[in-house]
């Protein structure tokens, strides 16, 4: 193997470069999965030899993940009660319109792989008409002659995600994690699962999404939400809602 894309996916699970071809990810990709499997054999491994002190260390790192967990739900609660309520008078005059332009209901109702792989209902404001083909967006080559009258400035201006904050009240999203995967997505769905990512509650946005969102491939995607499994943490949770506040004014990495 040569020797700089061995030191480019080293440098990569360090945090300190990335890739930027499609074919580098890919590989990246197969060397992250390896890893992680290394990873749990150890474990494995120490549980079966009695290692006390491996066995410890597992034990402490599931209290502090808990503990995590907790306090990332509590502030999902804690920003999405007041935000549902502002978003609400605005949610039923888009809903309105997107009634007047388009045949068929406001909400569209797309089905989701949520956390350990659970299949959920993610609504959405509707901004295709009813019948379009439920496909991944990287997938559509013409999706400008699937959208309603409103469903580009919809999309673009990322108001059709907003009936998804009730989703995290319902505990379905979190405000940051992977986004999920359509539940046709076989191909990301796999990837995920074996680097554990199908673990993590999908978020509203991610770390992929303020990385390039519509313009990475699946395997630059699944890279970006294994270093999130990775880094994940309240500081690094703030960073990428603050990313994500400016790529929705400046309407940043939306292919349509």
């Amino acid at each position: 193997m040569p020797l700089n894309r061995c030191n480019k996916a080293l440098h990569h699970q360090n945090g300190c470069e990335r890739s930027q071809t499609g074919a580098s990810a890919e590989w990246e990709f197969h060397f992250f999965k390896r890893n992680n499997s290394m990873r749990n054999s150890a474990y494995i491994d120490a549980v079966r030899e009695n290692d006390s002190a491996s066995v410890g260390i597992v034990c402490e790192g599931a209290v502090s993940e808990r503990r995590r967990l907790i306090a990332k739900r509590t502030f999902d609660i804690a920003l999405a009660s007041p935000l549902c309520l502002m978003a609400l008078p605005l949610l039923i005059v888009l809903g309105i319109l997107v009634r007047l332009t388009s045949r068929g209901p406001a909400i569209y109702w797309s089905i989701r792989v949520g956390r350990d792989n659970r299949i959920f209902r993610m609504p959405k404001l509707r901004s295709m008409h009813h019948g379009a083909p439920e496909v991944a967006t990287h997938l559509f080559t013409s999706a400008h002659r699937f959208l309603t009258p409103i469903g580009q400035f919809l999309r673009r201006t990322s108001l059709d995600e907003l009936p998804q904050l009730f989703s995290i009240l319902a505990g379905d999203l979190s405000f940051t994690g992977p986004r999920p995967a359509l539940f046709n997505q076989n191909d990301l769905i796999e990837m995920r699962t074996s680097l554990g990512i199908h673990k993590l509650t999908p978020g509203l946005t991610g770390w992929a999404q303020v990385n390039g969102r519509d313009h990475l491939t699946l395997e630059e995607k699944v890279l970006f939400d294994a270093e999130y499994l990775r880094r994940q943490s309240f500081l690094f949770d703030l960073l990428i809602l603050g990313r994500t506040l400016r790529k929705v004014l400046l309407h940043e990495g939306i292919s349509h």
